[in-house]
């Protein structure tokens, strides 16, 4: 893949090289701070507020957003980080700190919560350079441009991702960003923007992705089938080869989004992957929904799309395309509200307000452009996942045994000088800590071992920490509950041998000290 693009590109090339050449800022539009609110999937799972009601900071290098994130107190606190100008692997830099996790030649935004960073005054554009999430929760990522970020060649960055994410990375909302590059894999570059090992909850709105081999993809492999819940609105992909996006297993919900040259496929859904595909403007594109490049087949349901100059392959072997008939072969039902546009206005529309640079316009779901209402300023917050809630911090046990004593634990990447083995000692002195803000410890048997009740109680000096979570069953990866606080969860009766806490937002680091299970 990738060759279409690449002999697309001469012109791009040219005018890239000449912007590098004069200093030029390509992001020439005045760019305000912050505005409007998350919507999609990142609306979910208690919400994205980003740095909402912490201290904005200026940057104009990427060590100075390294630097604003590891002069934080915690890891968890709240930080707006306004960027001007363009970010290089010349003017980024290693930064180390006890709230932040950096690298050099790569923004990375590693074991952190609650950030914000958004392009002001004439732009922010990340050349050659990636935004990388790792171990992450409750991120902005606002009208910035990032370009030709590569994985071959010289010099790399990301693996090759404009934006990329993984590993237990919960609740981002990325909104009027450009994100490009200049050809496909053949020429160094990967996807613009890939979510895998984990990934949930995230919203990507009225952003320009063009000029690539690989739009993006959510799961890195068949196997890889722990992501989802993404929303994609009001984007234009323009000259994108394949993964518009790709999408194995997981939900994702696809609508107002206005497609132009896509060359090879474009919606990929497959390994049982569920897409609701709804008012998208298809134009001179081929392959634009269905199931590409394997056997193992994922689902649709499609509803007011426009086809416009769209060619299909015949089915057969791997190829599996949706069309020319697009029917529905599943439902997917939406937990949050929006307002679609017609698909009919749907070119139009994005064409005055995805992208960086735009004013950050939004449609008003009537196919009229229209600018979002101001985000609170740090001295009037909105309360975000970081403002307490109130919950059972104080529990009183189940009545019987405590069944995780004397049965074995694991987790995700543990903090220095914590352990699996103290959540299930008994010692509310020892306990537990995930090596960022998120992680997930697990309490296991074994043989199957019915449960219907846990405790999570957390050490004495981090009383709170824990914000939302979700309680899964281990053999399965299904979720039994979730919720928000520490303390007594009950749950209809299970029989398993593994059940696995995960936190998926904390402020400050949360520590377990005991992870007690209950038959009854």
């Amino acid at each position: 893949m990738g060759r279409p693009v690449a002999r697309r590109l001469q012109a791009a090339v040219a005018t890239l090289a000449l912007a590098a050449a004069t200093g030029a800022v390509l992001s020439a539009p005045e760019a305000a701070a912050a505005t409007g609110s998350a919507t999609g999937y990142a609306t979910q799972n208690g919400g994205t507020t980003g740095g909402a009601g912490g201290q904005t900071v200026r940057a104009t290098t990427g060590t100075q957003i390294h630097e604003a994130l590891c002069g934080r107190a915690d890891s968890g606190t709240p930080i707006v980080i306004e960027v001007e100008g363009t970010i290089n692997h010349g003017n980024t830099t290693k930064v180390s700190g006890s709230s932040c996790n950096t690298a050099a030649g790569v923004i990375e935004l590693k074991q952190i919560s609650n950030v914000t960073i958004v392009g002001v005054g004439s732009g922010a554009v990340f050349d050659q350079l990636g935004i990388h999430l790792r171990e992450a929760s409750n991120i902005i990522i606002q009208n910035v441009t990032v370009r030709n970020v590569k994985k071959s060649g010289s010099p790399t960055s990301n693996g090759g991702d404009a934006i990329g994410m993984e590993s237990g990375v919960r609740n981002v909302w990325v909104d009027h960003t450009t994100l490009e590059a200049s050809g496909g894999e053949s020429e160094g570059y990967d996807g613009l923007f890939d979510m895998k090992a984990n990934t949930q909850y995230v919203t990507l709105s009225y952003s320009i992705l063009r000029n690539s081999g690989r739009g993006g993809l959510v799961g890195s492999s068949e196997s890889d089938l722990s992501n989802g819940f993404i929303t994609y609105h009001h984007n234009l992909y323009e000259n994108i080869d394949s993964r518009a996006p790709l999408l194995r297993g997981g939900i994702a919900h696809i609508y107002n989004n206005h497609y132009v040259k896509l060359n090879e496929s474009g919606i990929n859904s497959r390994a049982g992957a569920r897409a609701k595909v709804e008012n998208n403007y298809f134009e001179d594109s081929k392959d634009v929904l269905g199931t590409f490049y394997t056997d193992e087949a994922g689902y649709w349901q499609v509803s007011g799309n426009t086809l416009d100059n769209v060619t299909w392959s015949s089915p057969g072997g791997t190829t599996n395309p949706a069309g020319p008939d697009m029917k529905s072969t599943t439902t997917v039902d939406i937990p949050y509200t929006y307002r679609a546009d017609t698909a009919g206005c749907v070119p139009d529309v994005v064409s005055r307000t995805a992208g960086a640079g735009t004013g950050l316009k939004v449609s008003d779901g009537n196919c009229t452009p229209q600018t979002p209402t101001p985000t609170p300023t740090p001295t009037d917050p909105t309360p975000g996942p970081t403002d307490p809630t109130p919950g059972p911090t104080d529990p009183t046990p189940p009545t019987g045994t405590n069944l995780s004593i004397g049965a074995g634990s694991d987790g995700s990447s543990k903090a220095a000088g914590t352990s699996y083995g103290d959540l299930r000692d008994g010692n509310p002195n020892t306990y537990w800590s995930p090596a960022g803000p998120t992680g997930s410890a697990s309490i296991k048997w074994a043989s199957a071992t019915a449960i219907s009740s846990v405790v999570i109680r957390e050490a004495a000096d981090s009383t709170g920490a824990i914000k939302t979570w979700r309680l899964l069953d281990g053999d399965t990866g299904a979720e039994l509950t979730s919720g928000e606080g520490a303390g007594a969860i009950s749950f209809p009766r299970t029989s398993l041998r593994k059940i696995t806490f995960e936190i998926t937002g904390s402020t400050g680091t949360p520590r377990i000290a005991e992870f007690e299970t209950y038959a009854g």
